[in-house]
């Protein structure tokens, strides 16, 4: 009797080529999920962090060439009555000590407040995604997708000094909101604050990178894209109120 045949071994599925981070950085533009797949090897993100801190180095350096600290200072103080009339108030030397001091606060803040803020809001999308979402996904890569993520608004800044060398207008510019791409921009933030803010978070580039952010978390964390996506969302408007509520 002839022997049974023996059926093929099952090829195993192909895994795809570590990535440096190099082409993490292009593939997040480009290609994001090839970028989030290779987080869930090692989630190494200095070179974004560092990419986004130089350029934002970059824009302030030169806008303080091109429309001057002052100006900038005094046009960031709209946004902040209370602080705008305290400089008001202020003794001509005073407002040069503030002065300066704000063109040192831009340079430390570049690379520590977002730091900061991708600290705090990994761990409260981790806790989300976790325990809520149940994602397979470690406290790390949480941090690593929030930093790729957020690549697209080191190319506003970009934007934003390719519009400072062209001439913007220095009477509306500021380092918070340089570019014309959300509804605040046209707006005057005297008029009220808190809706300026607002206004200022619908921003093309950070929509893009909730969206990726929501890829990530969805393509990282093995979650549905629609769960990731309302996680992201819930916390951005929280995140939003509470700020505007701060800056207003």
């Amino acid at each position: 009797m002839a022997a049974a045949p023996v059926p093929p071994s099952a090829v195993p599925a192909a895994t795809p080529a570590p990535l440096s981070q190099g082409a993490r950085i292009v593939n997040t533009f480009i290609a994001p999920s090839k970028t989030f797949t290779d987080l869930r090897r090692t989630a190494q993100w200095w070179l974004p962090f560092l990419l986004t801190t130089m350029v934002g180095w970059a824009l302030v350096y030169v806008a303080e060439q091109k429309i001057g600290l002052q100006k900038i200072t005094e046009n960031a103080l709209q946004a902040r009555p209370k602080a705008e009339a305290q400089y008001e108030k202020a003794t001509p030397e005073q407002r040069q000590t503030q002065i300066k001091a704000t063109g040192i606060i831009y340079y430390i803040a570049i690379p520590t407040f977002p730091l900061i803020i991708w600290v705090i809001m990994a761990a409260l999308q981790f806790a989300t995604l976790k325990f809520v979402a149940g994602a397979d996904i470690s406290y790390s890569k949480t941090l690593g997708v929030i930093v790729y993520a957020g690549l697209p608004m080191a190319l506003r800044s970009v934007l934003a000094i390719i519009s400072v060398l062209a001439g913007v207008n220095p009477d509306g510019f500021t380092l918070n909101n340089p570019v014309a791409t959300n509804p605040a921009y046209f707006m005057n933030p005297a008029d009220n604050p808190f809706w300026y803010f607002i206004a200022s978070q619908v921003d093309i580039f950070l929509l893009w990178t909730l969206a990726l952010t929501a890829i990530g978390f969805a393509t990282t964390g093995k979650v549905k894209t629609s769960t990731s996506f309302a996680i992201v969302i819930a916390w951005w408007v929280v995140i939003t109120l509470i700020f505007a509520t701060i800056f207003s």
